[in-house]
């Protein structure tokens, strides 16, 4: 009898578990990646709430009023009083450098006013381009400066008010604390595993077309592609469903998580959305029949893919560009199923919806795996095109940039990733978030007075540009079911007896039902709610009488006696574009930059070893070689600078106070850092694959840790120091600072400080790795 295998599912699989094993940068994609991610971030968001946030206080009277304002500024749990700067253009500055995230300002003469009852102004302003943090100063500064009146007003002499007022009270419904890193975990681990998936499934299938033989893995399933690729395949999903499973409870071990929703939903959904992945992985590689090609166009589905989720800015807003892209990717109905079984503990019936759409991509993408594996069953290539190598370059500066040069011209993957990527992340990236602000959020109303006061109170909520009334339900609970189903996202009660209470005299409190599931929508309909009612308040005060009259200012007076302004500075709209697109574009800039550099050393040194080269280039030949590579990929990337520092900007309408001549030079510096780095560990690698399926999947992670979607407040200091081992950390500070809140290059000097400082070490290292790396061939 033979003991030859007999072909089917189980040798497939077995063969593919075989080179699992034995594949080094396999083992690294699936575990060590998925586990630097988790861990980075899981150290970024241990402190869960955000508390420290730096304030300038500007305090013109200096009386026991203003003094009692400012306690109670340095009494907020979220804020720091950090400078007391003796005018508004040192606190401006303090908030241009990073140093403070916001300004209070309390006028001359302060308590004398408030004496005379001319209601002063107390004026906050905050730094909006860092929107995470402004959500929670604005936050802080209301809550500490209103009570400050409260207070003060207490002290007062009461007098009857002529007309009661309206107060909006927030009640939320999920996730009450408002906590941050519950809304952002949740979603982000998901995120960073399904690029691992596509990676290790394009990965598995490409080697086939690169070291491995196509032909023996059709053979080992009989011919038959279904066979082939579901044996190929089940090592993987058998690893990342364990993975998938394992995340719930690292969330609710670590962070306290829980879980309200459907098990069985969620483990059916997470195995939909590894086999969407997977599927999608291969069929790329398929396609192409190009290992860094097709991991190429995998970073493409993959990596932009947490925008058009709806997590961060949502899909009710987005252009309709986005919402088509959105919709043919698996991970936003996995993380539509996910938020409504495990944040919301929605009905099962609630969540179908989604999850027959996951099943349905999942199934569809699976299909054209298969069908492009069996039109490709003769198929005997050995890969679409071998990449060529770079033209080795003589001694000297001006050597090595040339060859630079005609090396990324020559080599299709180093192209597509320096040279069209920016152009094409310029374009792509930005499309989920381009309308910048929400208008007419869908709300529900729950008219319990019927009266003419709450009829004016539905129409004013109506003619609001924040908000529209979409449902007029007659109980709460049918506005709660409302919720659920996704028609609106926030509910308005008006209690029987608001207008007669109004009408007494009495303070009418609205309850606002909303959900804090997804926090940027939760805001911004609250917000847009309370200031419809405190407009129609403001109205009811004025009973008649001019808002800006003298009697409206003594009404006032009586239960507010200062006024308070929250004023945004740097991005006033709160658009979510101008905020989240500047700093993503220079961390693309440095991951292109790196995964293209770092390709390019690696293929230089295994084309040395292949040609038997046995000599170490001189320390002199080293260091010129990498400078003269570093000045060609700035060169290069010249174009890709202008794109994103000066026309891009411009063209989406962000801000744009930076001098470009300081932002070029501080950007040149950042490529140069980035060049080194990508040459001194590129010389460590063997094949040119390895830098994408290494730095693919840790982009996420290094946003959080650059201090700006997470301030740097909330992360610990070794966090960020780790964190800053990586140029951009640096750069996005510096050059956002720069070009969008119009900072002078001292005030970003620990921008400079770091990145010189990078260039200098990681320059020694990619010199000494040369050397390293080619004595070690030498010898061999």
């Amino acid at each position: 009898m033979s003991d030859t295998p007999k072909p089917g599912f189980l040798l497939v699989a077995s063969r593919e578990w075989r080179w699992l094993l034995h594949d080094r940068m396999a083992l690294i994609l699936i575990f060590a990646v998925p586990l630097f991610a988790l861990t980075a971030l899981a150290a970024v968001f241990s402190n869960q709430v955000i508390r420290g946030l730096g304030v300038a206080v500007v305090d013109q009277d200096r009386s026991e009023a203003s003094r009692a304002f400012v306690e109670q500024i340095g009494a907020s749990p979220n804020l720091s009083i950090v400078a007391r700067p003796d005018d508004l253009a040192s606190a401006a500055r303090a908030i241009r450098s990073g140093y403070a995230i916001a300004a209070v300002y309390i006028p001359a003469d302060f308590e004398r006013d408030l004496k005379a009852e001319r209601r002063p102004q107390v004026v906050a302003f905050y730094n909006q381009q860092f929107l995470t943090a402004a959500g929670i100063a604005s936050s802080g500064l209301s809550d500490s400066l209103s009570a400050a009146v409260n207070s003060a007003a207490a002290r007062a002499a009461p007098k009857a008010p002529r007309i009661g007022s309206l107060v909006a009270e927030t009640i939320v419904l999920v996730n009450p604390e408002r906590n941050y890193a519950q809304f952002l975990l949740r979603a982000l681990l998901p995120v960073v595993i399904h690029v691992v998936i596509a990676l290790a499934a394009g990965y598995s299938v490409g080697s086939e077309f690169r070291r491995r033989s196509m032909r023996e893995w059709l053979a080992s399933a009989g011919g038959n592609p279904i066979v082939a690729l579901a044996g190929k395949l089940a090592p993987l999903f058998g690893i990342f469903f364990v993975m998938m499973l394992v995340v719930p409870l690292i969330l609710e071990g670590m962070f306290e998580i829980s879980f309200r929703g459907d098990v069985g939903m969620i483990i059916a959904a997470g195995s939909l959305l590894i086999v969407g992945y997977l599927a999608l992985g291969a069929l790329l590689q398929l396609l192409v029949r190009d290992l860094t090609t097709g991991l190429s166009l995998t970073g493409l589905f993959v990596s932009p893919a947490f925008g058009y989720l709806g997590v961060g800015f949502p899909i009710l807003g987005m252009n309709t560009f986005a919402q088509v892209w959105g919709a043919i990717l698996p991970l936003r109905w996995y993380i539509a199923v996910l938020f409504g079984q495990a944040a919301r503990g929605l009905p099962v019936q609630e969540s179908a919806r989604p999850f027959a759409a996951l099943a349905l991509l999942a199934g569809v993408y699976a299909l054209l795996a298969v069908l492009r594996l069996r039109a490709l069953r003769d198929w005997t290539g050995q890969g679409a095109v071998q990449p060529a190598v770079p033209v080795a370059a003589s001694p000297g500066i001006g050597a090595a940039f040339a060859a630079e040069w005609r090396s990324v011209l020559a080599f299709r993957g180093a192209f597509s990733l320096m040279v069209l990527a920016p152009v094409v992340y310029g374009v792509f990236y930005p499309q989920p978030y381009l309308t910048q602000i929400l208008h007419k959020v869908p709300i529900a109303v729950v008219d319990n007075d019927l009266s003419e006061l709450s009829r004016n109170i539905v129409q004013t909520l109506d003619a609001s540009g924040a908000v529209s009334v979409a449902v007029h339900a007659e109980t709460l609970a049918q506005a709660r079911a409302a919720l659920e189903r996704g028609e609106a996202f926030a509910a308005v009660g008006i209690p029987p007896g608001t207008e007669r209470d109004v009408l007494k005299g009495s303070t009418a409190h609205l309850p606002i039902y909303a959900d804090a599931t997804y926090l940027f929508l939760f805001r911004s309909t609250a917000s847009g709610i309370a200031v419809a009612i405190g407009t129609l308040s403001s109205e009811l005060a004025a009973s008649g009488a001019r808002t800006d009259g003298s009697i409206v200012r003594a009404t006032l007076a009586t239960t507010s006696p200062a006024e308070i302004l929250l004023q945004p500075i740097f991005n006033p709209v709160g658009g979510y574009a101008s905020y989240a697109v500047p700093a993503a574009f220079v961390l693309i800039l440095q991951q292109t930059l790196l995964m293209g550099v770092a390709m390019l050393t690696a293929i230089a040194f295994a084309q040395r070893a292949s040609n038997a080269t046995t000599s170490a280039p001189s320390t002199s030949g080293a260091l010129t070689n990498v400078l003269g590579r570093a000045i060609a990929h700035l060169t290069i990337y010249l174009p890709a600078l202008a794109l994103y520092l000066i026309v891009l900007p411009r063209f989406y309408g962000f801000s744009t106070l930076g001098h470009p001549l300081q932002l070029f030079v501080l950007a040149s510096l950042f490529i140069l850092a980035t060049s080194f780095m990508g040459q001194a560990v590129g010389a460590w690698f063997t094949r040119p694959e390895t830098p994408m399926l290494v730095f693919l999947a840790t982009s996420l992670p290094q946003f959080f840790l650059a201090g700006f979607a997470w301030p740097n407040e909330a992360i610990p200091k070794p966090v960020l120091a780790a964190g800053s081992v990586f140029p951009a950390d640096f750069a996005i500070d510096g050059i956002v600072r720069i070009n969008q809140l119009g900072a002078t290059p001292w005030e970003v000097a620990h921008a400079w400080r770091g990145l010189w400082l990078l260039a200098l070490v990681y320059f020694a290292l990619a010199v000494i790795s040369a050397r390293l790396v080619q004595r070690r061939l030498g010898h061999a």
